[in-house]
């Protein structure tokens, strides 16, 4: 089945995911989880409208294989992250389709504190498909998250005073709806709220803060107000989207840079991680300030593993996932980055389009999202990357226009050139290719991008004649 993803499981709700499925699904977490110790867990859920049924069927696959649940109910999924410290359980479900359209939903899972992604999701369909369920009878509490998470950072940020701070926030109707505008209201900042009730219709934009039309609203009020910064969330609140004082989009990996950039001040040579859609400005500017760098598969629980496994301090995403170690507990929360970004800019008394300023500028696009079936998406992208190897070979006996410098292939194959480079990978979570392209000119973007797609289309054309 489509439905279990590299690291979660996603689907239409009553395509893919019917109640037999979900109460399924529930069975196979908990006899996995039960063979790893664990009794007790949380469940939270978005504000997608087929979010309370998938929760009541989920909790009943649960329960009838012996596991204790602690329902959380409405709240973003950091905050389901956030009770894996702070309740007494040992793991957690969150009920959310994350970024994607009002039909998919799905489950973020994690075993101990940590998210259930590659060998461990595909072992979990292995006991889906068999149907070897544990069997036992679990209980089921509730329990409020959000008070708690509301204290914690009002404490981890009493120091900062940002009374003079204007803020834009944008929630898309998501689930940040319910914690973003008190969450940066405690550290003192005047709080614009854009689509700030929960509404799983999502009526006024789709929330993903990756895609330049939905932060359309939040550039104009920026603009309208002259506040700060503008600040935008998609559905679960596990993404970021940062707008400056002018109205202009700060990616996420100059976010990130932004971010690592305050973290270096405090904790020189440290271990930093991205993604190959990262911009190289990220990894050059780590190394020339003493950190290191590290590029990684796309992903927020490969991401979480790979900062554990290189003790990194700071991670991020394109997408806008930042995982802060630093003073946090290293997953994926846009309320806490939030929080840091106002730290930055009290600290700093600076307008946010200055604080980067220093950086070369390059030409970059957005990710670039290419409709590809999911039985195609990984076949497509592995044929390409032969392509080009086959294509560096030849370049490597003779001379060409656009000489390839190297490929990186951890995540799709990322094409270095001289001035810049292309990305072609397939995404986990939709059925589509992901692009990416950055040049030191708009020409020389130009060039990758149509030397890229023109052997992607190539490619493409080959497989389905």
């Amino acid at each position: 089945m489509g439905i279990f993803r590299e690291y979660d499981i996603r689907g239409v709700v009553e395509k893919d995911l019917t109640p037999d499925v979900v109460e399924n699904i529930g069975r196979a977490y908990a006899t996995l989880a039960r063979e790893r110790g664990v009794k007790r867990i949380t469940v939270g859920r978005d504000g997608r409208l087929t979010s309370p049924g998938l929760r009541d069927t989920l909790i009943a696959g649960l329960t009838r294989a012996g596991i204790d649940v602690v329902d959380l109910g409405l709240c973003a999924t950091p905050l389901l992250y956030f009770s894996l410290f702070h309740c007494d359980v040992d793991g957690g479900i969150m009920i959310t389709g994350s970024h994607n359209a009002a039909e998919y939903n799905g489950f973020k899972m994690c075993v101990g504190k940590d998210a259930l992604y590659g060998a461990d999701i595909q072992r979990l369909r292995e006991i889906f498909d068999n149907e070897q369920f544990a069997f036992g009878k679990g209980a089921v509490v509730e329990q409020t998250i959000i008070p708690e998470y509301l204290a914690f950072l009002k404490e981890q940020f009493s120091s900062v005073q940002a009374e003079h701070l204007q803020v834009v926030i944008d929630c898309g109707n998501g689930a940040a709806s319910l914690v973003a505008k008190e969450a940066l209201e405690q550290l003192g900042c005047q709080v614009t709220g854009l689509y700030c009730d929960l509404d799983g219709h999502f009526p006024n934009h789709h929330p993903d803060p990756t895609v330049v039309e939905n932060l359309a609203d939040l550039v104009d009020k920026v603009k309208e107000i002259k506040a700060h910064v503008g600040i935008g969330y998609d559905g679960d609140a596990d993404r970021i989207g940062v707008i400056d004082e002018q109205g202009g989009i700060l990616w996420g990996d100059r976010l990130l840079l932004l971010f690592a950039r305050d973290v270096l001040d405090e904790h020189p040579g440290s271990t930093f991680i991205s993604e190959v859609k990262a911009s190289q400005v990220f990894y050059d500017d780590i190394e020339k300030r003493g950190g290191r760098g590290i590029m990684w598969k796309t992903g927020h629980s490969l991401i979480k593993a790979k900062m554990k496994e290189e003790q990194a301090v700071l991670a991020g995403e394109m997408s806008g996932h930042v995982f802060f170690a630093d003073r946090y507990y290293g997953y994926d929360d846009a309320i806490y980055a939030s929080c840091r970004l106002v730290e930055i800019l009290v600290k700093q008394k600076k307008p946010l389009s200055s604080l980067l300023s220093d950086v070369p500028q390059t030409v970059v696009t957005p990710e670039i999202r290419v409709d590809c079936s999911d039985d195609q998406k990984f076949q497509l992208v592995e044929a390409v990357m032969q392509r080009f190897h086959e294509i560096k070979k030849t370049q490597d006996l003779g001379t060409a226009d656009l000489p390839i410098r190297e490929l990186i292939t951890i995540d799709g194959v990322r094409v270095r050139f001289d001035n810049g480079w292309g990305l072609i990978r397939a995404s986990n979570t939709q059925p589509s290719l992901v692009l990416r392209f950055e040049g030191s000119t708009q020409d020389y973007l130009s060039q990758i991008r149509e030397f890229l797609e023109s052997e992607l289309a190539d490619v493409r054309h080959g497989l389905t004649t």
